[in-house]
This record gives structure tokens, C-alpha cells and sequence, in this order.
């Protein structure tokens, strides 16, 4: 699982649009001629949306200096337009009245839905030095007008990758030949694609640049240890490009460098430590270059604010001269594999506003942040910290928003105190050990919307403090020691609760309350109450159609599967391990988007007479179905699991099933009664199938070959059928295949495959038992298997009657089954 972060390097663009507008100062009188160009180009313009603030402040009767994104010089003409942000979507074309405001030195014309080729016309504007068409919706090539505005000192034209601008003719260099004076190039999403050495060399002849911005541009690398030489450069971001190369030790030399980022660049060897000694840097994103690797040293005093290494290999001890840093706000190492304990002296970083130290190696407890009072997100998930928490830990955290400490092992108490802080929103400390929630009060105003408390030790009584937070969206108590009696219906009334889990605990719910109507739990979408002693269906779901996640498994719900549990539109219904015997209509009226269905160990009866079109995963085993398998599986375009096993169904498989390939992958019919051919038809070329269980039906005929079409098959059990057949040899190039189950059934000649060396080189478990084998098979022929030669792994072979091998007894039928058991679920 990835956590999704903003780097504060691609806030930089609407750093820009602020910027330039506090870079127009208004002044003059605007001139006639200048106010008619204006207005001439206010009528042409079109639209996506309403015209927003600026452009309706553009009044004829008033100073055209005077209205929003107009600047002006002394003399009243037009020096600087800020039309960014207005949603326009055309009325800017070679013959545009723009093109004739000649005295313009500043455009910005960013965020806007052109959708069309950049007007070769900019070259008329000769005075402009600053020229931002970012994220405009500008596509094809980027005009050579462009390269011939000579005093450009700002050029922005990033752009979306789907909207993607191109440098071909002119290319890079071309563009940047004639514009000297450069020093902020952005080039974000265009398509440069050229090799490091050509776009490196092009940077180095650009003797004023400053910042370079070519992020997601098809870069491809080397990158050039010579750009150090280029010692007026502060911001060099490059993320999402292919450089695939180490970083330059002489990216040390820079002098003035504020920001380098670097993420997502394939870069590969050991980060450079003395990059974090330049005095000057204030941003360091080389997040998500999985071959990447680094150490930190003893960190100076420095400027550094922002530091992100997520889902690389750097590691090693915390470095506890981090505290030294005292201008750090965001510090993010996910993801990586660092160990040993979290510092204290990360509470002397008064100005950290975000601390991401998920995914690592980290032991101990969690450290005090007492003076990191700026906190907003806290996350130091996937560790193995342990210990307490204690009661005044969170004390004077008024700005945090989020904590997550998901999957590590703390015990003790939850303090009350952390449900006092003002602006929390999210509580995570699932997967730990904490035993009991100290209760609290005064939390009215509370912004909380999501607390999951799942998997803990947590005991007794349901918490009554947690009522007090009426605005939850999502409450997660599952697997707990919870007890006792729980009446749902005072949750009821939490307008914004969308999911609901009190799962594997000791509760008994009582969700069945009178005068339920849609005013109970308006928006809940998910709700999990498996095992929670429920004895029928919540009547109040009646009234609740946008439910898309239902799981009253593992309770003891009796009879009747209500019709209106059918009518809800749900996505996914588990309604396992109850005792329900029947569905109030025929099982077809399903919801039109139902993808998981879940009915398995009731006593359903009846027959299974539709398959819902967009089913992904059914199990309808372990009851008593009968009749056969409809058509309509064949209609279940993404179907990748279906389990029928243990039902009285007959007939035959529908051919269809096999003949289409696609998605299927687990398919068991194990214990009825179906007859006919074990695979009808032909098995498609692009078969997905990794368990095939058909084991005691009433098949006959042959093991078909196009089953070898079945290259990722791990689980086949055929057995105890009417099959009559040789040694499945045809199946010997399916590398995958751990279990392999041909017991009783008409198998006949010599087991094995002549000429073969590497037969199923993985196989666990070989049952032949109870067949026409003849002959004998020495040990030898075992070898060849490697699962075999591990401790690991627990194999067991049975072959059938004329062997010299090991008997079927009590034992390796139990063994047998129980590894298959485990194999088939590895599968699903």
C-alpha cells in the first residue's frame, strides 16, 4: 500500500500564479487605444464556465488600470495580464487583440481549457520577459515562434501529460537558443525525449538559468556529473523521468541549490551524504527509487524544510542530529529500511508540520513531540514500536489532523486526551495492543470523521464515550474482547456515518429496533457485523438502498433471505456461515452492479437460476443447491471465482465456461453430482484458471489436452470420478502445479513421462490412489521434484494399486487434504 503524498516542489506552479500577480502593480491612467484592445479582447473570449471575478470587473466606464490581472506603466499602457484561472476556452488566436498589446512584459494565461495549438504570435510581443501558458490545455507542438521572444527571463509551459505539448521541431535546443537571458525554465509534461547527455549539454549553455523544471518530460539519463559546473542553479526538478543513473557526487558543488527533486527517477547506487551539507537547500525529493540507497549523516544546522526519501532503500539508525534541523516542516521516510528507535530530539523541531515514518524497522516507543506543536500528520505505521502512551502524550498537539499507527504492537491505555484535540480528524491505531479506551467528555465540538480502533485487546463494555462523536464517517471496532449487549440504534442518528464495523468481538447487537426509517444511518454505505450474534436481518437496511458493503456472516440468522436485501444496490453481500434455508424470490433479482456474493455453509435449497452480469467472486458452497448450472455464468464477463462445491447440482458444465477464457480463475464443483465430459468443449488459448476442483461428481471421458492451455494451473483434483485416461503427461509443461488429485477413477499403464526432467518441478501433493496403474515407480522418479527437498514444504504422494509405494491411509488423507486446503486458499 502506497500513501498517495504532495511534495511541496509541485505546489510550485500556483507559487508562480500567486507571485506574478503580486509582481503587476497598477498605476496610470489607462489609455484609450490600450482599453479598446482590451475589451476587444474580453468579447472574443469563450468559455467553459461563468465568467469568474476578474474579467467581469472589466467595466468600459472604469480606469481599464484599475481592473483585476490589468497593470499598467505610468503612461497607462498595458504591462502586465493575469487571465489565469478563468476557464477560458478560446478567443486567443494569431489575429487576437492580445498580440497588439505591445508594451506587455508579463502573461500569464496558466490554468485555463484551450484545448488547442499554442498562436505562433507570441513573437510580436516583444518587450515580454515573463511568459506562463502552464496547465492552459495547449497540446501539439510548441511553436518556434517561442524561441525567437529574446527577452524572456520566466517561460512556464508545464503541462498535464494528457494534454501533453511536444518538443520536436523546434527541440529543446532550438527553443532555449535565442532566449539568453533565461533564468526559470518550467517545462513540466512536455514531451522532450532526449538522451541526459543532449538535454544536459542544453542546460549547461544557458549561463543564467536558475530553475529548471522538466519533470515527467521522457527525459532519459545519464545524469551529467558537468551540470554542477552550472553554479547559478537552485531548483532542479526532474521527477518521473527514465535517468536510470546514480546521482553525481558533484551535485555537492552546487552553491546557491534550494531544490532538488528527483523522485520517481529510476536512480540507482548510494545518494551523495554532502548534498545535505549544502548551507542553501531548502527542498531534497528523491522519493520512490526503489534501487536507490542512502545514508544520513550527522545533519548541521541547516535550512532544510522538507525532506522526502519514501520508497527507497535508505536505512540505517534514525539520525538523531536531525534535531539540528530546526527549520523542518515536512519529513517523510516511508517506505524505506531504516531501524532501531525514533528520537527525541525530533521534539525540538518546532516548525514540523508533517512526519511520515511508515513501512520501516523502527523498535522502541514512540518519542515524545511535545514541542512539535505545528503537527498536523502523524504517521509512524508498520513499525514495530511498542510500550505505552502516556495520559498527557498528546497534551498541546492542537493542530494535528491525522495519526496513524497501524500494525505495530503499543499497549496500554488510549488516552482520553487524544480525543480533545480541536482539529483531529483521523484516529488510526489498529493492529496494535492497547487494552482499554480511557473514556472522555467534552468533545462537542469535535471534528473527528474517522476512528479505527480494530484489532486491539480492547474489553468490556461497548465504549459509551464514543456516542459523543456524532460526526463520524467511518467507526472500525472489529476484533476486539468487546462484550456484552450493544444496541445499535444509539449510533442511529450519526448523520455522516458511512462504515460501520463491530466484527469478531463478544458484542451481541441488537440492530433490530422499532420505527426504523431513513432517517437511520442516512448515509451508511458499508457496514460489517460478522459475528455479532444477529438473529435476523436488519429491518432498518430496508430503507437503505445506496448500500454497496454487507457482512452479517458467522451469526445465526434463520429462514428467509428477505427480497429487499436483493433490491439494494449492493456491490459485494456476505451472508456466509448462518442458518438460512431459503430466498424469499428465486435468486435472480440481484443488484445490477453485485460483484461478491457470499452464501456459503447455510442450508439454502432451490435452484441458482441467474448469475449476475458483473460478478466477480460467488460461493455457493456447503449448501443444498440443486438443479443445474445456468447459461447466464457465461454472461459474467470479469468472473474469477465461483464455488458451487458441496451442493446436489447436476447436468453438465456449460462449455461456454471454458471456451471463453478471460478472468476465471478458481473454478470448484467438488461433491455433487455433475456427469458428462470433466471439461466440455475446447479450453480457450488464454486460459486463467489456477484451481480446477471437480473432485467427486460423476465425470467420465478423457483429461482433455487443452487443458496444457491452463500455464498457471496450481491446484487440479479430478478425482473420484468416472474418468478413464493415461498418465496426464499432456500436462507436464504447466510448471505451476502443486497439487495434482487423480484418485479413484479409471487410470490405466505406466505413471510418469518418458524423456522429461522436469516434470511440475513444485508439485506438494500426488494422489493416484485407487486406479489401473500398473508397473513400478522408483524412487527416483521423485526426485525430479523439487518441493520435495524442502522442510518447508509438506508433501505427500499416494499412488495406486501395482506400486511399490507408500499405502493411502487416515493419515496422508488427512494430510492431504489440509495442505490442499491451505493451497486451494492461497489461490482465491
Amino acid at each position: 500500500m502506497r500513501t498517495v503524498l504532495v511534495s511541496p516542489v509541485l505546489a510550485m506552479p500556483l507559487f508562480w500564479l500567486c507571485l506574478c500577480h503580486n509582481l503587476f502593480p497598477v498605476s496610470g491612467l489607462c489609455s484609450d487605444d490600450q482599453r479598446s484592445l482590451l475589451l476587444q479582447l474580453k468579447n472574443n473570449l469563450t468559455f467553459t464556465f461563468q465568467r469568474s471575478t476578474k474579467l467581469k470587473s472589466w467595466d468600459p466606464s472604469n480606469d481599464c488600470c484599475r481592473w483585476i490581472g490589468v497593470s499598467c506603466d505610468k503612461k497607462g499602457h498595458v504591462t502586465a495580464l493575469d487571465l489565469s484561472g478563468e476557464s477560458i476556452t478560446g478567443g486567443i488566436d494569431d489575429s487576437s487583440s492580445l498580440f497588439s498589446l505591445q508594451y506587455l512584459q508579463k502573461l500569464n494565461l496558466a490554468e485555463n481549457d484551450f484545448y488547442s495549438v499554442i498562436p505562433s504570435a507570441f513573437n510580436r510581443l516583444e518587450n515580454l520577459t515573463y511568459l506562463n501558458l502552464s496547465y492552459a490545455g495547449f497540446v501539439g507542438q510548441i511553436p518556434i515562434e517561442i524561441s525567437q521572444m529574446t527577452r524572456l527571463v520566466t517561460l512556464d509551459l508545464s503541462c498535464f501529460p494528457n494534454f501533453r505539448l511536444k518538443l520536436e521541431n523546434p527541440d529543446l535546443r532550438k527553443l532555449v537558443q535565442n532566449i539568453s537571458s533565461i533564468r526559470q525554465l518550467y517545462l513540466d509534461g512536455v514531451n522532450i525525449s532526449v538522451a541526459g547527455h543532449e538535454w544536459s549539454s542544453v542546460l549547461m549553455s544557458m549561463h543564467d538559468l536558475q530553475e529548471v523544471r522538466m519533470a515527467h518530460c521522457i527525459l532519459s539519463g545519464p545524469l551529467d556529473p558537468f551540470l554542477s559546473r552550472h553554479e547559478s542553479l537552485s531548483v532542479i526538478v526532474l521527477d518521473e523521468n527514465n535517468l536510470s543513473s546514480a546521482v553525481p557526487e558533484t551535485f555537492a558543488n552546487f552553491k546557491f541549490l534550494t531544490i532538488l527533486s528527483l523522485s520517481e527517477c529510476k536512480l540507482t547506487g548510494t545518494f551523495p551524504q554532502k548534498i545535505f551539507n549544502i548551507g542553501t537547500l531548502l527542498v531534497v525529493d528523491v522519493s520512490w527509487n526503489d534501487h536507490l540507497q542512502g545514508f544520513f549523516p550527522d545533519f548541521p544546522l541547516g535550512s532544510l524544510h522538507t525532506l522526502i526519501v519514501s520508497g527507497t532503500n535508505f536505512s540505517g539508525a534514525f539520525p538523531r542530529s536531525i534535531g539540528n534541523m530546526r527549520n523542518l516542516s515536512h519529513l517523510d521516510f516511508s517506505y524505506c529500511q531504516f531501524n532501531g528507535t525514533i528520537p527525541n530530539s525530533l521534539s525540538n523541531l518546532t516548525e514540523l508540520t508533517f512526519l511520515v515514518l511508515s513501512y520501516n524497522n523502527f523498535t522502541g516507543q514512540i518519542p515524545s513531540f511535545n514541542m512539535a506543536n505545528k503537527l498536523t500528520v502523524l504517521d509512524l505505521s508498520y513499525n514495530g514500536l511498542s510500550g505505552s502512551i502516556p495520559s498527557s502524550y498528546f497534551e498541546g498537539l492542537n493542530n494535528l489532523v491525522s495519526i496513524d499507527l497501524l500494525f505495530n504492537s503499543i499497549s496500554g491505555s488510549i488516552p482520553s486526551s487524544l480525543f480533545t484535540l480541536p482539529h483531529l480528524q483521523t484516529i488510526v491505531l489498529s493492529y496494535n495492543r492497547f487494552g482499554q479506551l480511557d473514556e472522555f467528555t467534552s468533545v462537542s465540538s469535535s471534528k473527528l470523521t474517522t476512528l479505527d480502533l480494530s484489532s486491539n485487546n480492547l474489553s468490556g463494555p461497548f465504549p459509551t464515550s464514543i456516542y459523543q462523536l456524532s460526526g463520524l464517517s467511518v467507526l472500525e471496532l472489529s476484533s476486539n474482547k468487546l462484550n456484552g449487549t450493544m444496541q445499535l440504534n444509539k449510533l442511529a442518528k450519526f448523520r455522516n456515518l458511512t462504515t460501520l464495523d463491530l466484527s469478531y468481538n463478544n458484542l451481541s447487537v441488537e440492530a433490530n429496533f422499532t420505527n426504523a426509517d431513513a432517517s437511520y444511518f442516512p448515509s451508511i454505505t458499508e457496514l460489517r457485523l460478522v459475528s455479532c450474534n444477529l438473529k435476523s436481518f436488519p429491518g432498518f437496511l430496508r430503507n437503505h438502498s445506496e448500500m454497496v458493503f454487507l457482512d452479517l456472516s458467522d451469526n445465526h440468522i434463520q429462514g428467509i433471505v428477505p427480497n429487499w436485501i436483493w433490491k439494494l444496490n449492493l456491490a459485494e453481500l456476505y451472508i456466509s456461515h448462518n442458518l438460512l434455508t431459503h430466498s424469499e424470490g428465486p435468486l435472480r433479482n440481484f443488484s445490477t452492479y453485485l460483484g461478491i456474493l457470499d452464501l456459503h455453509d447455510n442450508e439454502l435449497h432451490g435452484q441458482i437460476s441467474y448469475i449476475p452480469t458483473y460478478a466477480e467472486y460467488l460461493d455457493f458452497s456447503r449448501n443444498t443447491f440443486r438443479g443445474s448450472i445456468p447459461d447466464s455464468l457465461c454472461n459474467a464477463l470479469f468472473l474469477s471465482l465461483i464455488d458451487l462445491s458441496d451442493n446436489n447440482i447436476s447436468g453438465t458444465i456449460p462449455s461456454c465456461l471454458f471456451e471463453t477464457g478471460g478472468s476465471l480463475e478458481v473454478l470448484n464443483l467438488r461433491k455433487n453430482s455433475l456427469m458428462g465430459p470433466a471439461v466440455p468443449g475446447k479450453i480457450s488459448g488464454d486460459c486463467s484458471l489456477r484451481t480446477l476442483d471437480l473432485h467427486q461428481n460423476k465425470f467420465d471421458g478423457k483429461i482433455p489436452k487443452s487443458l496444457s492451455n491452463c500455464t498457471s494451473l496450481r491446484v487440479l483434483d479430478l478425482g473420484q470420478n468416472k474418468i478413464t485416461d493415461v498418465f496426464p503427461c499432456l500436462l507436464k509443461n504447466i510448471s505451476t502445479l502443486q497439487v495434482l488429485v487423480l484418485r479413484e477413477n479409471n487410470l490405466y499403464g505406466h505413471i510418469g513421462c518418458p524423456n522429461t526432467n522436469a516434470t511440475w518441478p513444485v508439485l506438494q501433493i500426488l494422489d493416484l490412489a485407487i486406479n489401473n496403474f500398473s508397473g513400478k515407480l522408483p524412487q527416483s522418479f521423485f526426485t525430479r521434484w523439487q518441493a520435495t527437498m524442502s522442510h518447508e514444504n509438506q508433501s505427500a504422494y499416494m499412488c495406486g494399486t501395482g506400486t511399490d509405494f507408500w499405502p493411502w491411509n487416515d493419515f496422508w488423507s488427512t494430510l492431504v487434504l489440509e495442505a490442499m486446503e491451505d493451497l486451494v486458499l492461497a489461490t482465491y
